[in-house]
């Protein structure tokens, strides 16, 4: 396989999790009586620009289908995320009524409702018809389609350009990485500015962070390789901030190459030597990684076979993808582990994909009681606890993986 940003030949494995079947991809009970396809899962680091990508497998149109399950506003922590970015934007950046914010992968329109509380004109672009619809019903004005070249200069030809676009954590999402970013060149002002929001591949490795990786993540993303993807295809970077989301997250600013006037801060020349200085433009930094899964995956299982045999019951909190990789990996299935609760009436009553776990609402977990409650978006282990904090009143505890097996 050639490397999806410059062609070179992707030589160097990152990750190999053996084989999968799309994260989001919930089961009905019907489905359970048919087969479901399972994709190879393994990730490739590219020697020449470092961009570190799945092997291609699954195409956009089998992972981000008219039912996708993700569904952003059910996170209050990430509303309230939104919600800080709008205003800082704001003031950073002058937006008022004769502005207007676009966002690539609107979701359930989580941030413009923010963007459209302030007076500023907006619009999303977001594939899935389930979320698309979502942020209708919010008034949100939503453009049901995958954004590229071919998307943005539609737009750009009928006055839609922007003085903001915002792409949180969709960039490691696009097969097609050279067409995405080179759209955003097409649909800015000349002045305008675009933000992306993707965890750092350095948190990753740093975090063992391995159920990260699933095939709706095409890209796994550093600064270095950011910086060299944005460049080829007309954007420069002239500003980076670390974020504590998703476990370690990069915001960048980018602007055009042919019109962006912003001066380039010094945060983005730091990052990229501490980048360097961890060794990321070495093999060694990628070729070491895999052992992190293993040992993680034999800490969740051991845990789970020593539950059971004392007689104690364990569920799981967070039908997340990232849960999905961990479990599939593992060979977690309901024998040791009964069923996942999770908030978003989208997933209740269906099952894991691969493992067959049930997905069931809280109502369920108070009446179980369990011993244990294995919490899978670990990045929001914090909201996860108070949320749920009745548990302790039982005396149940609450339980991580990642970075390791860890009673908290």
């Amino acid at each position: 396989m050639k490397c999806r940003h410059c062609n070179s030949e992707l030589r160097l494995p990152f990750l190999d999790l053996g084989s999968a079947p799309p994260s989001n991809a919930y089961l009905s009970a019907r489905d359970l009586l048919a087969p479901q396809t399972w994709f190879p899962l393994r990730v490739m680091a590219c020697e020449t620009c470092w961009l570190v990508q799945t092997e291609d497998y699954a195409g956009r149109e089998a992972l981000f289908t008219q039912d996708y399950a993700y569904f952003s506003s059910f996170s209050t922590s990430w509303l309230a995320h939104a919600q800080t970015y709008v205003q800082a934007m704001r003031e950073r950046f002058q937006l008022d009524a004769h502005s207007r914010v676009v966002e690539v992968a609107a979701n359930d329109g989580y941030l413009l409702q923010y963007v459209q509380a302030a007076g500023i004109p907006c619009y999303g672009v977001e594939p899935t018809a389930s979320t698309a619809r979502a942020a209708r019903t919010k008034g949100i004005e939503i453009i049901e389609r995958f954004f590229g070249v071919a998307l943005a200069t539609e737009l750009a030809a009928t006055g839609l350009q922007a003085d903001l676009m915002v792409a949180n954590n969709v960039l490691a999402h696009v097969p097609d990485i050279n067409d995405f970013v080179a759209g955003f060149v097409r649909l800015l002002k000349p002045q305008g500015v675009a933000t992306f929001e993707f965890p750092h591949l350095l948190r990753m490795v740093q975090g063992c962070q391995f159920d990260t990786a699933y095939h709706e993540h095409y890209s796994y993303l550093s600064l270095t390789a950011v910086s060299r993807v944005f460049a080829a295809n007309g954007l420069d970077v002239f500003d980076v901030e670390e974020l504590p989301t998703h476990g370690g997250s990069l915001r960048v600013f980018a602007q055009r190459q042919d019109s962006g006037s912003r001066p380039i801060e010094a945060a983005v020349a730091t990052l990229l030597c501490v980048e360097r200085d961890a060794g990321m433009l070495s093999a060694k930094f990628y070729d070491q990684f895999q052992l992190q899964p293993s040992r993680i995956a034999r800490e969740l299982l051991s845990f789970l076979i020593d539950q059971v045999n004392a007689g104690r019951r364990v569920a799981a909190y967070g039908a997340a993808a990232k849960g999905n990789t961990l479990f599939n990996f593992a060979g977690v299935r309901p024998h040791l582990l009964p069923y996942v609760v999770d908030k978003n009436p989208a997933k209740q009553e269906k099952y894991l994909p691969g493992s067959h776990i049930p997905v069931v609402s809280e109502a369920h977990l108070r009446a179980d009681r369990p011993d244990f409650v294995l919490i899978l978006p670990w990045n929001l282990k914090d909201e996860v606890m108070e949320q749920l904090a009745y548990v302790r009143a039982w005396g149940g505890k609450f339980v991580a993986a990642v970075p390791r097996l860890e009673v908290l």
